[in-house]
């Protein structure tokens, strides 16, 4: 019964994922949204068997490593680009 809310919340950022790549911004919060899914399952999987959350406190830090990487980027493109469309991005020029 606790693991179908997050199955669901994976399920929606998947589909968003998969059908809204017009922006990378829009793309970039949708992978967010499932880590934090992922993060909800793992930390009720975690609870209710009696495993050490220090576990959850490594995977949490290589996360938030993981959006500091995709904001800069974001900032990168954004700034060489001018604008976050996936349609405007040529990667034959660079």
């Amino acid at each position: 019964m606790y693991f179908i809310m997050p199955l669901f919340m994976f399920m929606c950022g998947l589909f968003v994922f998969s059908f809204n790549y017009d922006h990378f911004l829009i793309t970039l919060l949708s992978l967010e949204y499932i880590v934090l899914s992922l993060f909800w399952f793992i930390f009720i999987y975690m609870l209710f068997s009696m495993f050490d959350l220090f576990f959850m406190m490594m995977m949490l830090t290589f996360w938030v490593c993981e959006a500091a990487l995709g904001l800069s980027l974001l900032v990168s493109l954004i700034r060489g680009f001018g604008n976050d469309y996936f349609n405007s991005f040529n990667l034959i020029q660079c």
